[in-house]
């Protein structure tokens, strides 16, 4: 019995979900004798992204870079450690 009742809760939360994303979605109506379509303005223009794209490629390859050189650092520093003890 439990599990019938929990099935229909998990159903009707997910029906209820459905409506409701389908009325937040929708668009509001356009002004009267306006365009057919509906409302919701011009083309959308796209965001450029060029600009922080480049930026976060640059810091990458900064930030690979450092850890590059720490890491043959480090690997200098061991052979000299390695040589002192033979």
């Amino acid at each position: 019995m439990r599990t019938i009742i929990k099935r229909g809760i998990l159903l009707s939360v997910f029906l209820l979900s459905l409506f409701i994303t389908s009325v937040v979605l929708a668009d509001p109506p356009g002004p009267p004798g306006g365009t057919p379509t509906g409302g919701g303005g011009g083309t959308p223009v796209g965001a450029p992204i060029d600009g922080g794209l480049s930026i976060l490629l640059a810091m990458g390859a900064a930030y690979g870079g450092k850890k590059l050189y720490q890491a043959r650092k480090e690997k200098h520093e061991d052979e000299k450690e390695e040589r002192l003890l033979q």
